[in-house]
């Protein structure tokens, strides 16, 4: 299993330190970024949260899918590469 995870449906309130801060009570968080509209700077819903080992990550998927933040039912999954 990867350390990235895909983290979407998000509340549009949500940043960077917000998301650290919810998976870092699954363990060490490397990076967390909310991915935001280039012209608006507004939140496009979701984000990626690095993790410091796959067995974190796994823990926090298991965790947080589903988890409930601002009426918002998060969607958690293991980060696909992307195809370029």
């Amino acid at each position: 299993m990867s350390n990235n995870i895909y983290v979407g449906n998000l509340p549009w309130s949500y940043r960077d330190d917000g998301l650290k801060e919810l998976f870092a009570e699954h363990g060490e968080v490397t990076d967390a970024k909310v991915i935001v509209d280039r012209m608006s700077g507004r939140s496009r819903g979701f984000g990626f949260v690095e993790m410091a080992n796959s067995e974190e990550a796994a823990a926090a998927i298991e965790a947080l899918n589903g988890y409930e933040a601002e009426g918002r039912e998060l969607k958690v999954n293991e980060a696909k590469p992307r195809d370029d």
